[in-house]
């Protein structure tokens, strides 16, 4: 793995049933709603967007999103990313006895000059940066769900 490479992997443990959470995680249009490191989606197709995202540091990632597998059988939404990140992100949403739990799984190379000429000494920040962001996505959606928001 080069030194600009990262894979991610979270499990969200979730009070709601795997095809909810489906049903609210495959509308990528709302996380500015709910997630707030997500600053902005805007679709440029009916499978594609160009997202922004913010965490803790101080920078904003531009990444254009293509859909490559959206299976609500399997529950598994699967994206392909390019811009500051080549690469891909996954969801794989499953029952969890009375809940779901939701996988999420990225695998990408930083193209953003800076992040790249920072690889080495920034590494354990944007590992950080990136764990920050996810917390913060559980938090937005665990209380989404709560509120029957996603329901309206």
């Amino acid at each position: 793995m080069g030194r600009n490479h990262y894979r991610f992997r979270a499990a969200w443990q979730l009070a709601a049933p795997p095809a909810r959470v489906f049903a609210v995680l495959e509308r990528a249009e709302t996380y500015p709603e709910w997630w707030h490191q997500v600053r902005r989606l805007d679709r440029t197709g009916e499978d594609s967007a160009v997202l922004r995202i913010r965490s803790v540091l101080p920078y904003e990632l531009s990444v254009t999103l293509r859909t490559s597998r959206r299976d609500r059988a399997a529950g598994i939404l699967e994206i392909g990313m390019s811009g500051d990140m080549d690469g891909w992100a996954r969801w794989t949403i499953r029952p969890d006895g009375t809940g779901a739990v939701a996988l999420f799984e990225q695998d990408v190379e930083v193209n953003r000059r800076l992040l790249r000429m920072l690889a080495v000494p920034g590494r354990p920040f944007f590992v950080v940066n990136h764990k920050l962001m996810m917390r913060s996505g559980l938090r937005g959606l665990r209380a989404l769900l709560e509120r029957g928001l996603d329901e309206e």
